[in-house]
C-alpha cells in the first residue's frame, strides 16, 4: 500500500472512530438532552488542545456474538488537554457505544489516562455517561472496574480528581465518582444509585422513580453526593472549567494566583450594621462572604445540602481560599450530621491542596435530639474536629458572633493550630448561652428570689456582658485581634500575606484513624 493510501486509510478510520455508534444513535443521545462524548470534551477544554489518546482500541471479547459488534475506540474517549492553559487529563464515556458499558480494554483506557495524570501531576476529570458494567464480558469487566477504584484511592489527595456525571450512573460505576474529590450532576438526564428501581421494587416493595431514587436534585439535596448541579451538559462542564481556576494542579503545587483590580484595603462599612443586636436574630454569613472576597466572586460548594453550613471557594487578593462558614439563618448556624460531615470533607479537600482556610463562626453549639444523637453526631461532629485539627495550611478564623460550647473549639479555633483569629465586637465566647448558664450557674438565687423572672434578666445581662464577649478570650491571647466587621477584608489578606510561608507538620505515621 502506498504511502497516500495508507494516510488516507487512516483518516477514513478517524472519522469512523469519532462517529461511536453511528449518526442515529447520536441523535438519540441529542434528543435525550446530552451531549456525545467528543462534544463534552470539545466544551471543557480549551479550544484545539485535546490530544486523543488510545483511539482505534477495540474489546476482545468473542462469548454472546461479542466478536461480531465491535467499535473503534470502544465506547469511551480518552486523552489530555488544557483548562485556561494548564494540563488536564480527561476521559468522556461514549453512550452511543454498547450504552457506554465497561469492557477490560475500556478499563485499560482509563487506567492509562490515570496512571499518566499521576506521573504528570494533573488534575483528572471524568465524563460518567454508561449503563455499567459490559455484562458480556464478566469478571473481566469487573476487574476493570476494580482497576480504576484502586488507582482512584492512590491518587487521592495527590492530584485533584473531578466526576461529572451527566447520564446514567449504576452498580459498581457509582464507586470510582464517590471516591473523587467532587461530583457534578446534570438535571433531568443523570442518576446514580447502587440498585435501581426495579431491584428496589423487588427487594423492599418501594415504588420508586430513577429520579427520586438517585436524580441530580435527591443527591445534591438528601445523600450529599452531588456537590454541584446544573441545569443541562454545557452549563455542566463550564462549572467544571470555573473550579480548576481556584485549585492547584497537585499536592506540591500552589493554588493559581490571580491577579484583581479590587484593593486590598476596601473597607465595607455596611458589614458594621450586619450583626444583629438581639443575639436570636438571624442574618446571611453570605452577605460577609460576598462584601470582603476579591469582586464577591464566592463559588459555593454543596450549595443544596445542609445549609446551616457554607462551604467553597473565593480569593482574597488574588489567592484563593477554602472558605467555611456557619448560617445563622438556617437552623440558627447550629452543626448537625450533615453540616458536620461536609465541613469535614471539603476542610480535608483544601488541607490536601494547600489551599488557606477561613472560617466565618457563628455556632450556638451542636443541634440537639434523639434524631441527632442515635444517628452518631458523637461520631459526625468529631469529623469536623478531626479534619480541622490535622490541617497544616494557614488557617484564619473570624467569630462574628456565638461561638459556644464545644463548637467553639471545633471551628478552627486557637486551640486545634489556627493561626490568626479574629473576633467581631459582638462575639459571645462561652460555654453555653447565658440564658441557659445563668439556669445553671444561680439556680439557688433564683428559686428564692422575689421576682425570678427580672433577676433572671440581671443576671443574664450581667453574664452576657462578663463571659459572652470576646474580651475574655482576648485577655487569654485565644483571640488574636478584637475587629471592626468593615475591616474584615484587609485583615484577612493581611494575615494571608503572613502566612504564605507557613510550614506545619504532623507526627510520622502511615495515616490518622478519621472516625468514619
Amino acid at each position: 500500500m502506498s504511502h497516500e493510501k495508507r494516510i488516507k486509510e487512516l483518516e477514513k478510520m478517524n472519522k469512523q472512530a469519532e462517529l461511536g455508534g453511528g449518526e442515529a444513535r447520536i441523535e438519540k443521545q441529542h434528543q435525550a438532552g446530552k451531549l456525545t462524548a467528543r462534544e463534552r470534551i470539545d466544551i471543557l477544554l480549551d479550544k484545539g488542545s485535546f490530544v486523543e489518546l488510545d483511539k482505534f482500541v477495540m474489546h476482545r471479547a468473542i462469548d454472546f456474538g461479542m466478536d461480531k459488534q465491535k467499535f473503534l475506540g470502544d465506547g469511551i474517549v480518552t486523552g489530555y488537554g488544557t483548562i485556561d492553559g494548564r494540563l488536564v487529563y480527561v476521559f468522556s464515556q461514549d453512550f452511543t457505544v454498547f450504552g457506554g458499558s465497561l469492557s477490560g480494554a475500556y478499563a485499560k483506557k482509563i487506567c492509562k489516562i490515570m496512571d499518566l495524570a499521576l506521573k504528570n501531576g494533573a488534575p483528572l476529570i471524568g465524563m460518567n455517561d454508561s449503563g455499567g458494567a459490559r455484562i458480556q464480558e464478566g469478571v473481566e469487566s469487573l476487574a476493570g472496574y476494580a482497576d480504576i477504584f484502586l488507582r482512584n484511592v492512590m491518587v487521592s489527595g495527590v492530584i485533584p480528581q473531578i466526576s461529572a456525571v451527566m447520564g446514567p450512573c449504576a452498580g459498581g460505576a457509582v464507586y470510582s465518582p464517590a471516591i473523587t474529590d467532587f461530583i457534578f450532576m446534570t438535571k433531568g438526564t443523570s442518576y446514580m444509585f447502587v440498585t435501581g428501581p426495579d431491584v428496589v421494587k423487588s427487594v423492599t416493595h418501594e415504588e420508586v422513580t430513577k429520579e427520586e431514587l438517585g436524580g441530580a436534585i435527591t443527591h445534591a439535596t438528601k445523600s450529599g453526593i452531588a456537590n454541584f448541579v446544573f441545569d443541562n451538559d454545557e452549563e455542566c462542564l463550564i462549572g467544571i472549567r470555573e473550579l480548576i481556576g481556584f485549585i492547584p494542579s497537585n499536592n506540591l503545587d500552589d493554588p493559581p494566583y490571580k491577579e484583581t483590580s479590587d484593593p486590598a484595603d476596601r473597607t465595607s462599612p455596611e458589614l458594621d450594621a450586619l450583626i444583629p443586636d438581639q443575639p436570636n436574630k438571624p442574618y446571611d454569613i453570605k452577605e460577609l462572604i460576598f462584601a470582603t472576597v476579591d469582586d464577591g466572586y464566592f463559588l459555593e460548594v454543596h450549595e443544596l445540602y445542609a445549609p446551616n453550613i457554607i462551604v467553597g471557594f473565593a480569593r482574597y487578593g488574588g489567592m484563593p481560599v477554602g472558605i467555611v462558614a456557619n448560617q445563622p439563618a438556617y437552623l440558627a448556624g447550629t452543626l448537625d450530621i450533615d453540616a458536620s460531615v461536609k465541613g469535614a470533607r471539603f476542610v480535608r479537600f483544601c488541607d490536601a491542596f494547600n489551599i488557606p482556610l477561613i472560617t466565618l463562626e457563628d455556632v450556638p453549639g451542636f443541634l440537639p435530639g434523639t434524631v441527632q444523637e442515635h444517628g452518631g453526631i458523637i461520631r459526625h461532629g468529631a469529623k469536623l474536629l478531626f479534619a480541622f485539627a490535622e490541617a497544616t495550611v494557614p488557617k484564619i478564623t473570624i467569630i462574628t458572633r456565638k461561638a459556644y460550647g464545644g463548637a467553639y473549639d471545633v471551628m478552627s479555633s486557637k486551640h486545634i493550630r489556627a493561626d490568626i483569629n479574629y473576633a467581631y465586637p459582638s462575639a459571645e465566647i462561652a460555654v453555653m448561652g447565658p440564658d441557659g448558664a445563668v439556669n445553671i450557674i444561680f439556680r439557688k438565687e433564683l428559686d428564692a428570689a422575689k421576682d425570678p423572672e427580672a433577676k433572671r434578666a440581671e443576671l443574664i445581662e450581667d453574664y452576657r456582658e462578663k463571659f459572652a464577649s470576646p474580651w475574655k478570650a482576648a485577655e487569654l491571647g485565644y483571640i488574636d485581634e478584637i475587629i471592626k466587621p468593615s475591616e474584615t477584608r484587609f485583615k484577612i489578606i493581611s494575615a494571608l500575606r503572613m502566612l504564605k510561608n507557613k510550614v506545619d507538620t504532623n507526627p510520622k505515621k502511615k495515616h490518622g484513624n478519621i472516625p468514619l
